[in-house]
């Protein structure tokens, strides 16, 4: 089954351009496409996409609010930034809203693809400035370890496969446990990390 995707850009050409990117490619499909984050939280919620590609700079309700608002209405989906924005307020308010991964645009059709698939699997697909402005941000903050050593050895090893890009099932395949056990120690590091998503829990582990 192809993997459903929706655009919420406010800039038409970028967006027919990125839902022809997305219907170029044989196992991913554009189910929707929004000018604004009040169109889409209209929608979306009927659409139920896997995958949402989110712009930051929208007229009237920001991408951040509403990446916020749809991490609420659609926890299973998996939202993906594509923006200009690359400060690190921008990145790490997204993170903090829910979202799994961070683009800059202009991206091309191969590494928007990789990045969706990435994201739809479990991953944290970030754009390279992307992450090591996540490094450089906790580093300048003076973040410590002390956070990620409170996790267990097994719970370091499932944030570890989960920064790798693996997906629940794949990091149960890689250490020989349980689909269920996967969610539990999931559940451990967010309340240990103190975060509430994957895009958090990954930044936070990059930064130690």
């Amino acid at each position: 089954m192809p993997i459903s995707i929706a655009i919420v850009e406010d800039d038409r050409a970028v967006r027919a351009s990125l839902a022809s990117m997305i219907q170029r490619a044989a196992d991913c499909r554009c189910v929707g496409d929004f000018g604004s984050a009040e169109e889409a939280l209209r929608k979306l919620p009927s659409l139920r996409p896997d995958v949402i590609l989110m712009d930051i700079n929208l007229p009237d309700m920001s991408g951040v609010e509403c990446v916020h608002q749809l991490s609420q209405r659609l926890p299973a989906a998996r939202i993906l930034m594509l923006t200009v924005q690359e400060d690190p307020d921008s990145i790490f308010n997204s993170l903090a809203a829910g979202a799994s991964g961070y683009l800059l645009k202009p991206v091309r059709a191969a590494e928007l693809v990789a990045a969706v698939k990435d994201v739809f699997r479990g991953g944290a697909p970030m754009t390279s400035i992307i992450a090591r402005k996540v490094v450089q941000s906790f580093k300048q903050a003076g973040t410590s370890r002390t956070e990620t050593e409170k996790l267990s050895p097994r719970e370091q090893g499932v944030l570890d496969a989960l920064a790798k890009g693996y997906s629940y099932k794949e990091t149960a395949e890689l250490l020989g446990i349980s689909y269920s056990t996967v969610h539990t120690h999931i559940e451990h590091i967010y309340q240990k990390l103190h975060v509430q998503s994957r895009g958090q829990a990954v930044a936070k582990y990059l930064g130690t």
